[in-house]
């Protein structure tokens, strides 16, 4: 059997929350939460100009299906099941301490914002939107003041909770207030440091950082532990994950589909594709297996080296990718915003090279140092890796052009 399919402009919350409450009855057709093509940024428009067709059905059980931004690879279509969003929904709540009413701040077509919208629907709870328009710490806290429910949620990404710490910092009380009062703040998407998280503690926030993805429908490992029935197992080095809150797999593509999802010990498994351990049930993700370089014969993991130059104060938004070098093969490379150009420097760069050789290992030390107006982003907030590397790759071309001329 097979249901339609509704596309929904995720600009308005409201609508994907009223169309996601058909589709989980089973009364309404599944739910393509679509961004405003004005909305997106370059390499993402060109994600979805190349995206298949969207169908004309799909499988009954299909309720909501979440395209990706394609941020390091080709772009796909996750198709999650009804029983999925509610098994994650339920599992979330056992493990914040209940259901309630959540502000939503996310893009509505990412899964970690179409869930908050699930978890909604599960308590019985109407959201709080925030809307369109950058990030602001006041206005977060404003909308947070109008939360009615005994037990109040957000779900943020980094540099998100950044912004809001910092207002806190700088004396914000409003702002101080408005953390203070969630029960659970959902911290996902990218790699939480934990000198963030201390400082969001200290301003009295309630943290749980989360580990999943749209094929997990949303984060299934809160603070490294693995929510509901979840089980995470390490294969190889690498991180799978099953339990009920699975995708039925990637619509079109059922080659990737097999590559990805499988079938071994009893149990439905899909392949993370993250590099990590599991000890004694513990999670640890170490980053993306496709994000690593060699350099001077070393294995190195950029996401590590990102998280070690993030935890630096004024580096905190820091996107660390990688760049051809004659020496050493590739080497790691800072890219930061105007904001943070002191650190441009060669003293500065002394001790990233420095701090990151201490912790990660001498070849993961980062060769410089790229200062840019304004970070290259994703729509969702992510960084967007494949514009920061041809920055850097116009930036050493330009170096290598204007040292010839010198030469000459």
């Amino acid at each position: 059997m097979t249901r339609t399919v509704r596309a929904v402009d995720a600009g308005e919350p409201r609508d994907v929350f009223e169309a996601l409450r058909d589709a989980l009855a089973g009364s309404g057709p599944a739910v393509v939460p679509r961004e405003a093509a004005e909305s997106l940024n370059g390499q993402e428009a060109t994600n979805k100009q190349n995206q298949q067709a969207e169908p004309d059905t799909v499988p009954q059980n299909v309720a909501l299906v979440i395209e990706t931004s394609g941020s390091t690879g080709v772009p796909k279509r996750v198709a999650l099941s009804a029983d999925a969003l509610l098994a994650s929904a339920a599992a979330s709540a056992g493990a914040m301490g209940g259901q309630g009413q959540w502000l939503l701040a996310l893009p509505a077509h990412y899964v970690a914002g179409a869930q908050v919208l699930v978890r909604s629907l599960a308590a019985e709870t109407e959201p709080l939107y925030y809307g369109p328009g950058h990030f602001d710490a006041v206005r977060f806290a404003t909308l947070a003041a109008a939360l009615t429910h005994d037990l109040r949620y957000t779900s943020l990404v980094p540099v998100q909770l950044a912004r809001l710490v910092e207002a806190v910092e700088e004396g914000a009380t409003d702002v101080a207030g408005a953390l203070r009062q969630f029960d659970g703040i959902l911290v996902g998407g990218q790699a939480l440091t934990s000198q963030l998280r201390e400082r969001a503690e200290r301003a009295g926030a309630r943290i749980l950082s989360t580990y999943g993805s749209s094929e997990t429908a949303g984060g299934c490992v809160y603070d490294g532990v693995p929510i509901g029935t979840t089980t995470v197992r390490e294969v190889g080095g690498l991180l799978e994950i099953g339990g009920p809150t699975l995708a039925e797999g990637y619509l079109g593509d059922e080659g990737r589909t097999r590559a990805t999802f499988h079938e071994a010990d009893g149990h439905r498994w899909y392949r993370t594709g993250d590099l990590g351990r599991v000890d004694d049930g513990r999670v640890t993700v170490f980053g993306r297996a496709d994000n690593v370089i060699i350099s001077g014969g070393e294995k190195v993991l950029l996401d590590s080296v990102e998280l070690t130059v993030r935890s630096i104060p004024g580096l905190d938004a820091a996107i660390v990718v990688a760049s051809d070098d004659d020496e050493w093969g590739q080497v790691p490379v800072v890219v930061v915003a105007a904001d943070a150009r002191r650190w441009a420097g060669p003293d500065a760069l002394r001790k990233v090279r420095s701090t990151v050789a201490e912790r990660v290992g001498r070849a993961a030390a980062p060769a410089r140092i790229v200062a840019v107006d304004q970070l290259p982003l994703l729509s969702s907030g992510k960084p967007d890796r494949r514009a920061a590397a041809l920055i850097v790759a116009d930036t050493d071309a330009d170096t290598a052009a204007a040292t010839s001329a010198n030469e000459a």
